[in-house]
């Protein structure tokens, strides 16, 4: 059965990126008829799978702004709903051991691009005073970075921390929310202004005189033909196919990655903590009988190497859930569900984070069972998103938004929603449009593209 009908805007994917779309349209911008295609349920393909966390620390002035500009937002919606989705200001801790200088360096980098003043703690009598961050709440807290390399003032405050610690940059306008009660209550409004959501596949776009004309999308109950002048492309990993059927080629690829979560009745996450990041490498910790065996086989000997810097984690929920995150090594670049993964990754990333929690070691043989769940970062070279006009009349993309879906949605739905409808743009909208890669300096600089502020 085929049915046909009309709509000013279909958004195709309801992840955090399409919800936002939908949001501002809808909700800001007062466009009533906006559909919404996805053939999964809302937020549940990848946009569920982060750390639900968002942070200013960026070491690109166009990442600052566009982060400052979200985070803003967000601090708006939670004000007029009672902070419905659980948005804190914990911070993001980034330690070291090793790299002092490299992390002092990074942090005033991150600091003059937009993340906030820099107050550097060393231990003497005019240091500025440290102000820590309460577990719950986002109002009235400071800003910037807190740069501690007073020992001390580090073990009285992040005492879980492995004695090596030698500094630990707080980045203070970032912390964590719940992605799902984000996304549903954008949706909810967005509904209450008039948009629809569609359960169903997009198969195709009909294109007439150059310019989006209708899109087909597969339902349950038939086909259905949705007469459009306007097509958002916000299918996260699947944004790829969706410009096929445009006939758009855009520089995006999709890299697997995944998190665990368990049960930490021993807290050695504290309930209290921010989100923690060891930014040094890190050899696993195994005794001398676990390394005799390990070396013995040429599959398990890489167990011994450095990994890679970054591993991460956080408290989950009021319980004793722990989150940690570790990409030691880019996993598939096919969107393939459910994630592949090494079999062998709950322990590593256990022992990894021990190095900074030394506590984690108590479960080392014994870890509780973990939950292990995992998504795709959509990425364009740079690490920056796509948004903005596609090069066919009518068609625009929402997406390439890597690890920080979540924390940039809000300003990514407001600078799509500015394009589509003509209204004023920020400053900071050329860094993010597709049309940037038709500038040949541009192009250039990305082979030798500086920190792009993945973690």
């Amino acid at each position: 059965m085929q049915n046909s009908t009309k709509a000013d805007i279909v958004i195709c994917g309801a992840g955090i990126a399409g919800v936002a779309a939908v949001y501002h349209l809808s909700v800001r911008h007062g466009i009533e008829n906006v559909v919404l295609v996805d053939e999964r349920p809302p937020l549940s393909l990848t946009s569920d799978k982060s750390t639900e966390c968002y942070r200013n620390w960026w070491p690109d002035d166009a990442m600052a702004a566009l982060a400052n500009r979200s985070i803003d937002l967000l601090e708006a919606l939670a004000r007029t709903t009672a902070n419905a989705f659980g948005m804190n200001r914990r911070g993001y801790l980034f330690a070291t051991a090793n790299n002092v200088a490299a992390l002092t360096r990074t942090a005033r980098r991150v600091a003059a691009l937009g993340a906030g003043p820099l107050r550097v703690h060393s231990g003497s009598p005019g240091d500025p005073e440290y102000i820590p961050a309460p577990p719950s709440g986002y109002e009235d807290l400071p800003g910037g970075i807190d740069l501690i390399h007073d020992r001390a003032l580090i073990r009285r405050y992040f005492p879980y921390l492995c004695t090596q610690t030698r500094t630990v940059a707080h980045a203070r306008r970032g912390g964590w929310l719940s992605a799902q009660q984000l996304g549903m209550t954008m949706l909810g409004a967005a509904r209450a202004h008039g948009a629809t959501l569609i359960s169903g596949r997009m198969t195709g776009v009909d294109m007439t005189g150059g310019a989006v004309s209708a899109v087909c999308v597969e339902t349950r109950k038939g086909t259905v033909n949705l007469a459009t002048p306007v097509l958002v492309n916000a299918a996260g990993p699947y944004a790829g196919a969706v410009n096929e059927m445009l006939g758009v080629e855009m520089p995006i690829s999709v890299e697997g990655h995944v998190k665990i979560t368990f049960a930490d009745p021993r807290g050695a996450m504290p309930r209290e903590a921010p989100l923690v990041i060891w930014t040094d490498p890190v050899r696993l910790p195994w005794d001398e009988a676990e390394r005799k065996v390990l070396a013995q086989s040429h599959e398990t000997r890489a167990l011994l190497q450095p990994f890679a810097a970054g591993v991460h984690g956080r408290p989950e929920g009021s319980g004793n859930t722990t989150l940690l995150y570790w990409t030691y090594a880019p996993g598939s670049n096919e969107a393939i569900f459910p994630v592949p993964h090494d079999p062998a990754y709950p322990e590593i990333v256990l022992r990894g984070m021990s190095v900074m929690l030394p506590a984690l070691a108590a479960y080392f043989g014994q870890q509780p069972k973990p939950y292990i769940d995992g998504g795709y970062y959509t990425k364009t070279p740079e690490n920056r998103p796509l948004i903005g006009p596609l090069p066919l009349q009518g068609a625009y993309i929402c997406s390439a938004f890597a690890g920080f879906g979540i924390m940039m949605s809000m300003a990514a739905g407001e600078l799509l929603a500015a394009h589509i409808t003509g209204s004023a743009r920020p400053d900071y909208a050329p860094a993010f449009a597709p049309s940037r890669y038709d500038d040949p300096g541009y192009r250039k600089r990305l082979a030798d593209w500086p920190d792009n502020g993945e973690l």
